[in-house]
């Protein structure tokens, strides 16, 4: 604890998603969601799990803000889900949708946390999907209505705002390779689904800068990409994947360009759309779990890429390299690439999972994930030493719950869900994060 000084103002958070943890997906108004669609198609979740009860955040969110008291975190990272508010995706918001998150929001201010608002985390309606989803411009304006919506009826209490969570997962996981919702195989053509995202991320801000908001950033996923060899052509590949899964989704935010590996695969007149995608912005979130190792494609490879796992390291059980230090190697290289227009940088993400049980002692004994948070914290001190402006840290997340393609297998939480019972306990992590924020 003595080396992981922050500055008092410093925010810490932990961060959850509608779609993981709130469940009732038939109630209150809401519509199908395309992870609704994906998850009720055999083959596709791990042991043919669903989210239709998750962690039961709906129906318990005050037993879950009184955790979130108890943990002592001055601001919570929560999402809104895109059909509880409009089933369709388009239209008149629900009044009960629109009244579980103000019970939710009244909550919080209650307890004297801030709510960091995400207004996308991947939960798109069914009907938008069927319509074309992230491959359709259209996609992007119907954003920036549900966008008005939120911000007029939600800019006195949120925080801080986030339009999408990770539009790199949902371009590649979702449409490139098929493993997430909606389940398409696009490869390279899924790279319009990433400019769509952008300029609905554009219309959001003007959107909730209009309705009051004040505070608006955006929570982007990335990972220092490292060749496997040190040749041209592995680094020829690492430069082509750093485009594709970090400066793709940095740079027309932050410099209102893409990079030139890119421009070919977009969308004709993308041009006329980047003064809107890069409206300035009040923070930039930073999402990290792991670097991205990367090699000179093999005979028959359609990618000019290929992928390679990082070796030598301890792994989560969601199969991810535990690497502190390539944190680091992001934020420093970030600073430096991106200067004056970078602003300031919260962790919006960051945490790991691993196999928790409750023990016979009734608690959760995680040593494992106290020396990820306490080595990754360690990293961040060390980039903020280096000059990287950082402001906050949200661990991900709260509680246990739906991993999407994974189900319910990898646990990240800070509290353990039993998907039984609904019971919630407290991990040692939760009492070690208390101590850390409060200064204990």
């Amino acid at each position: 604890m003595e080396n992981l000084i922050f500055p008092h103002d410093f925010v810490w958070g932990v961060s959850t998603s509608a779609f993981q943890i709130e469940g009732a997906t038939n109630e209150g108004g809401r519509g199908p969601s395309i992870w609704d669609t994906f998850t009720a198609t055999p083959g596709k979740i791990a042991r043919g799990e669903h989210a239709r009860v998750a962690a039961d955040h709906y129906h318990r969110f005050r037993e879950d803000v009184a955790l979130l008291s108890e943990l002592g975190v001055g601001a919570y990272r929560m999402s809104f889900a895109w059909p509880r508010i409009q089933p369709d995706g388009k239209g008149k918001p629900t009044p009960e949708g629109i009244g579980f998150y103000d019970r939710l929001l009244d909550a919080l201010a209650e307890a004297g946390i801030d709510p960091v608002g995400t207004l996308y985390h991947w939960d798109t309606p069914q009907a938008l999907e069927d319509d074309g989803g992230w491959l359709a411009r259209d996609t992007a304006e119907r954003f920036g209505e549900y966008a008005a919506i939120l911000g007029e009826h939600f800019h006195d209490r949120v925080k801080m705002w986030i339009p999408l969570n990770e539009p790199m997962v949902m371009s590649i996981y979702g449409y490139a390779i098929g493993e997430y919702a909606p389940g398409r195989t696009l490869l390279l053509d899924a790279i319009p689904t990433a400019h769509h995202q952008h300029l609905a991320h554009g219309r959001a801000v003007r959107a909730l800068r209009a309705a009051g908001a004040t505070t608006i950033g955006t929570a982007n996923n990335h990972s220092p990409v490292w060749p496997a060899a040190d040749t041209e052509a592995d680094r020829t590949a690492a430069d082509w994947l750093d485009a594709l899964i970090n400066r793709l989704y940095a740079e027309p935010v932050l410099l209102g360009r893409y990079p030139d590996e890119i421009v070919e695969h977009l969308p004709p007149g993308f041009a006329d759309d980047l003064a809107a995608i890069a409206a300035p912005l009040d923070f930039y979130g930073v999402n990290y779990y792991e670097p991205q190792g990367v090699a000179a494609p093999g005979e028959g490879n359609p990618l000019p890429f290929e992928l390679r796992a990082i070796e030598g390291y301890p792994m989560t059980t969601n199969d991810s390299p535990i690497v502190p230090d390539g944190l680091r190697e992001l934020l420093v290289s970030f600073e430096r690439r991106y200067r004056e227009a970078l602003p300031p940088i919260y962790l919006t993400e960051n945490g790991c999972s691993f196999a928790d049980e409750v023990a016979p002692d009734g608690g959760v004994h995680d040593p494992e994930r106290i020396d990820f948070l306490t080595e990754h914290l360690g990293a961040v001190r060390a980039a903020m030493d280096a000059g990287v402006d950082v402001r906050g840290y949200f661990v991900w997340s709260l509680m246990d719950n739906f991993e999407w393609s994974k189900g319910y297998a990898p646990r990240f939480g800070l509290v353990h869900v039993d998907y039984e019972t609904l019971r919630r306990t407290r991990k040692d992590s939760f009492a070690w994060y208390r101590e850390l924020v409060r200064g204990e």
